[in-house]
């Protein structure tokens, strides 16, 4: 990485066990987080419901964490003056980015 100019965080890199054909064995690393997402090994299966090495990523705990604490700060439950279409013109919005 010096080569092209990078420099690698010391504590933040680390090698990750991807599980790769098949293979059973237990490691430290077997799953990664970046930019808010988790990325386990295996996640996929192919047609024959062989499990094949793919890193497909899923929302991390810790941004889960802090969507759920967002959404509680809305306080929904009460606003009792506002319809439930009133509510949903508002949310869909955010939580429609969230998805994205």
């Amino acid at each position: 990485m010096v080569e092209v100019g990078l420099m690698l965080h010391p504590v933040k890199t680390k090698i990750v066990y991807s599980k790769d054909n098949g293979r059973r064995d237990s490691y430290e690393h077997e799953s990664f987080t970046f930019l808010g997402f988790t990325f386990p090994a295996p996640g996929a299966r192919d047609k024959y419901g062989v499990i094949f090495a793919s890193f497909l990523p899923a929302v991390s705990r810790e941004a889960l964490k802090a969507l759920g604490q967002r959404a509680r700060r809305w306080r929904i439950r009460l606003q009792i003056s506002s319809d439930l279409a009133d509510l949903a013109r508002w949310m869909n919005p955010i939580v429609g980015g969230w998805m994205q």
